[in-house]
C-alpha cells in the first residue's frame, strides 16, 4: 500500500552526496531499498533509499538536484510505496551506463586532469545498486576535487539469465540498477572545461568545425579552387579531427594565414567566405590602419582586445575553446618590418608588431585563434610575423588564368541568365580568352561597363532624360556590349600597355634592308624561346645601334609580336625629376608587377637615360645601375616567364659599365648604309612617285649614305610640304646637309 508523505530538504550535505531518498527508519521495513515515488498521474520516480534517524517522520529528504529533476517543492503531497526490481516483469541488469559530466560549479576553470578510469571505479563503489534513470541528475565526489555534476545520458541492459554469457546483444533501456561489474563511460558535456583523461572516456559531442549548412558549390569564388584546397589541407584539415587524436599526434593548429597578390584578385572575398565556412564565432574583421591611436599604448591595447574573447575562452575550455577568427585587412600598415618606419610614428609601429607577434604565438600560446592577413604588399611585413607558428600558411592570390576568367564570369553573369537578361550571343569563354591578366574585380567591373553600354541603349537624351518603359522589360545586355567596354572603359593594371605602344609604332615598322629583317627574326626567336622552352623562365635582348636607328620602334614591335598578357614599359619619361631612390622604387615596381603574369615582357626603353648617363664628366647614377643589373639577372617566380628588351644608344658606355654582360643576347639595330636602304624607305612613302624615286637613286648611286631610319623619315616629311618641281633637290640637299650623304652634285 502507498503511504501519503511529504518532500523535505536532505538533512546534511554529506547525505545529499549519496544520491538516494532520505527516509526515517520507522516509516519502512530494513529490506525495502528503493521507494516508488508518485507526483501525480503518470509521473513515477524510482529512487534508492538511506536510512537516517534525524528526518522526520512520513517525510522524505531529497537534495536540490533531485527535487528539480522530480519538480519537487518543499512539504509537497507525494504516494510513495516500497519497489522492488525482483517485481518486474523483464529481469534485466544494466550492462553498461554513458554519463555526462561537468563541473558541478559551472564557472569552475582548471586544467586538472580527471582519469575516467579513476572515476568509474570509485563511482561504481559509490554507487553500485543505485536505481538510476536516463535524464537523472547525480552529484560526485571525486578524490577531493571539484565537485562534478553528473546526467545518466543513456544506459544499455540485457536479460538478468544471459548475464554474463557471450555474444548477448544490449538493448537500450530507460530505467535500471547499477551493478558492480557494469561499464561504466564518461561523455563530458558540451562546453565543459573539464580536462577528462582515461580510457573510459566516452566520444565527445563536438561541434564540427565546417558550417553544416554550408554549400562549397555556393562559395562564390572563382578561379581559386586550388588555393583555397590548399588553405583548407594547411589551416582546417587538423580541425577536423577529435582533440585526443590531435594530442596523440602532437600536431599544432594552424594559427595564421597571409593572402597576398595583387588588387582585386580577392583576397578579401576569400577570407569573407573562409569566415562563413566555419563553424565558429563571427570574425572579428579590422583594417589596418584601425588598430594606431593617437594615445600612448592604445594601439597596443586595441590589439589585446581583438584576442581578449579567445584567452578567456581557453582559460575556461582548454582545447574545447571554439575557433576565434580574426581578419586583418591591409595587414601592412600596421606590420611594417620593425626598424623601417622613420620618425615618432615608428616606434608605435614596432611596438603594435611586437604586441601582435606575442599574441599569436608568445610565452602564453592561445589555440583557439586564426588570423588572416591580407595584403598588396608582402614585402613590408616584418619577417617575424611569417615564420612557422604564427602567419604560417602564405597563399599568393594571383591573376586568374583563363579558366579561372571564365569561372568568375559565369559566377557574376549567373542571376543575369536566371531572369534572361543576357542574350546568347555572349560566350564566357570568349570573353575568358579576351581578357588576359584581368583580376577578378576588372571582370566585374568589366560587367558593370557592359550593363551600363545595354542601359544606355535604352535612354532617350532629348529636352530630358527618359527611359522606355516597354524597352526596359527586353533589356538584353549584347557580345557588342561586352566588346564595347573592352575597348574603351575597362583596362587591366597588369596588362598590355597598348596605347603606348601603337603611339610607338605610329609610322609601322619599314623593313628598309636586311638588318632589319635580322632583327625581327632573331627577336622572333627570342620571344618563343620564353613562351616554349621547359628551361628557360628568362631572356633579356639589348637592341643597340646609333641615335634615330629606330631601336624604339623595333623593339615596341618585338613586344607586340610576342603577345604576352603582361607588358610594361619602363621610360625615362616617366622619372623625370624623380630620385635615385624613387627612381630604383619605380623601376622595381615595375619588374615586381610582371612577376603577378605567367608570361610578361618589359620594354626598358633609352636604358642609359635611365642610369642619368652624361658624356660630360661622364657621369651616371650608380643606384640606378646597380638596381638594373640584379633586375635584369633575378629569375621570376616559379611557373612565370620573362621577356626584356632594352634599347641603347650607348654600347661603349654599357660595355665599361659591364651591362653586356646580363643580356641574353645583344642585337645592332644600324643606321641606312645605302642607296637601295633610301629607295626602300622611300617606296614605303606616298610622298614620291616612281619617276622621282628613279631620279634620287641615280644621284645617290656611288655614294656613302649613313642615316637613320628616323632622321629620314623626317626628311621625307618636310619633303612632301616643299614644291614638286623642287622635291627631289630639296631631299638630296637636306640628306647632304644632315650628314647622311658624303658631298653630291645636285644638278
Amino acid at each position: 500500500m502507498a503511504k501519503r508523505m511529504k518532500a523535505g530538504k536532505c538533512p546534511t550535505d554529506e547525505l545529499s552526496l549519496k544520491n538516494r531518498a532520505i527516509c526515517n527508519p520507522v516509516d519502512f521495513s530494513e529490506d525495502v531499498q528503493y521507494i516508488d515515488v508518485s507526483t501525480g498521474p503518470g509521473q513515477h520516480f524510482v529512487f534508492s533509499v538511506e536510512f537516517c534517524p534525524e528526518i522526520p517522520r512520513l517525510c522524505i529528504g531529497f537534495s536540490l538536484l533531485q527535487r528539480k529533476w522530480a519538480t519537487l517543492s518543499i512539504n509537497q503531497d507525494l504516494d510513495v510505496k516500497p519497489f522492488r526490481f525482483e517485481e518486474m516483469r523483464t529481469s534485466e541488469v544494466i550492462a553498461s551506463i554513458t554519463i555526462e559530466v561537468d563541473f558541478l560549479q559551472k564557472k569552475t576553470i582548471t586544467q586538472e586532469p580527471y582519469d575516467s578510469d579513476q572515476m568509474a571505479k570509485e563511482f561504481l563503489m559509490q554507487f553500485a545498486g543505485l536505481a538510476v534513470t536516463v535524464g537523472q541528475p547525480l552529484v560526485f565526489s571525486f578524490q577531493d576535487k571539484k565537485l562534478l555534476g553528473l546526467c545518466i545520458k543513456s544506459i544499455d541492459a540485457i536479460d538478468a539469465s544471459q548475464y554474463g554469457q557471450a555474444n548477448v546483444e544490449p538493448k537500450k533501456t530507460n530505467f535500471g540498477r547499477l551493478l558492480g561489474n557494469s561499464v561504466v563511460c564518461f561523455e563530458k558535456a558540451e562546453g565543459s572545461s573539464l580536462n577528462l583523461t582515461g580510457k573510459a572516456k566516452g566520444k565527445v559531442v563536438r561541434q564540427s568545425i565546417i558550417n553544416p549548412d554550408w554549400d562549397f558549390g555556393k562559395m562564390g569564388i572563382g578561379g581559386l579552387d586550388n588555393e583555397f584546397n590548399a588553405i583548407f589541407r594547411r589551416a582546417f584539415a587538423s580541425r577536423v579531427f577529435p582533440p585526443e587524436i590531435i594530442e596523440q599526434l602532437g600536431v599544432k593548429h594552424v594559427k595564421g594565414i597571409l593572402l597576398y597578390g595583387p588588387p582585386g584578385t580577392g583576397k578579401t572575398l576569400m577570407a569573407r567566405q573562409i569566415g562563413k565556412m566555419l563553424n565558429a564565432r563571427e570574425p572579428k574583421i579590422v583594417n589596418g590602419p584601425q588598430i594606431l591611436d593617437k594615445y600612448v599604448g592604445e594601439s597596443e591595447a586595441n590589439v589585446r582586445r581583438l584576442f581578449a574573447d579567445a584567452e578567456e575562452e581557453e582559460k575556461r575550455l582548454g582545447p574545447n575553446s571554439g575557433l576565434h577568427i580574426i581578419i586583418f585587412d591591409e595587414i601592412d600598415a600596421i606590420c611594417k618590418a620593425r626598424g623601417s618606419v622613420a620618425g615618432a610614428g615608428g616606434g608605435v609601429h614596432d611596438t603594435v608588431v611586437n604586441q601582435l607577434l606575442a599574441k599569436i604565438d608568445g610565452v602564453e600560446q592561445l589555440n583557439n585563434i586564426l588570423v588572416i592577413g591580407m595584403t598588396n604588399r608582402k614585402d613590408m611585413i616584418d619577417e617575424a610575423l611569417m615564420r612557422p607558428g604564427r602567419l604560417e600558411v602564405q597563399m599568393e592570390i594571383s591573376l586568374p588564368n583563363e579558366a579561372g576568367r571564365k569561372q568568375i564570369l559565369d559566377i557574376h553573369l549567373s542571376r543575369m541568365r536566371e531572369f534572361k537578361k543576357i542574350n546568347p550571343d555572349v560566350d564566357t569563354a570568349e570573353l575568358a580568352a579576351m581578357t588576359k591578366n584581368f583580376s577578378g574585380a576588372e571582370l566585374e567591373g568589366l560587367i558593370r561597363a557592359a550593363q551600363s553600354t545595354a542601359m544606355n541603349r535604352l535612354i532617350k537624351a532629348t529636352s530630358k532624360v527618359e527611359v522606355d518603359p516597354a524597352a526596359m522589360e527586353k533589356l538584353l545586355v549584347c557580345r557588342a556590349d561586352f566588346l564595347h567596354a573592352l575597348e574603351n572603359d575597362i583596362k587591366p593594371a597588369f596588362g598590355t600597355a597598348a596605347e603606348l605602344l601603337d603611339h610607338f609604332l605610329a609610322r609601322g615598322i619599314i623593313n628598309w634592308g636586311a638588318p632589319v629583317s635580322h632583327v625581327l627574326e632573331d627577336g622572333g626567336l627570342y620571344i618563343e624561346q620564353v613562351r616554349s622552352s621547359a628551361d628557360c623562365d628568362l631572356v633579356s635582348i639589348l637592341l643597340e645601334g646609333p641615335p634615330n636607328a629606330g631601336k624604339t620602334a623595333l623593339a615596341a614591335r618585338l613586344a607586340q609580336m610576342s603577345d604576352f598578357p603582361f607588358v610594361k614599359i619602363c621610360s625615362p619619361e616617366d622619372m623625370v625629376a624623380f630620385t635615385e631612390s624613387a627612381k630604383c622604387l619605380q623601376i622595381r615596381k615595375i619588374f615586381d608587377d610582371a612577376s603577378r603574369s605567367t608570361l610578361s615582357c618589359i620594354l626598358v626603353d633609352n636604358i642609359e637615360r635611365l642610369l642619368d648617363y652624361g658624356p660630360i664628366g661622364p657621369r651616371y647614377s650608380n643606384l640606378s645601375l646597380q638596381a638594373l643589373l640584379v633586375l635584369l639577372k633575378k629569375q621570376p617566380p616559379k611557373g612565370k616567364k620573362l621577356l626584356i628588351i632594352c634599347t641603347s644608344s650607348r654600347r661603349q658606355v654599357l660595355e665599361d659599365m659591364e651591362m653586356l654582360s646580363a643580356f641574353t643576347s645583344v642585337l645592332h639595330v644600324p643606321n641606312l648604309s645605302t642607296p637601295e636602304h633610301i629607295v626602300a624607305t622611300l617606296e614605303h612613302s606616298d610622298t614620291f612617285t616612281k619617276q622621282e624615286i628613279q631620279t634620287i637613286y641615280k644621284k645617290l648611286h656611288g655614294h656613302k649614305v649613313f642615316i637613320g631610319i628616323k632622321k629620314l623619315l623626317a626628311l621625307i616629311d618636310m619633303a612632301k610640304q616643299t614644291d614638286p618641281s623642287q622635291r627631289v633637290i630639296k631631299f638630296i640637299s637636306k640628306l647632304e646637309e644632315e650628314g647622311g650623304l658624303d658631298p653630291v652634285s645636285v644638278q
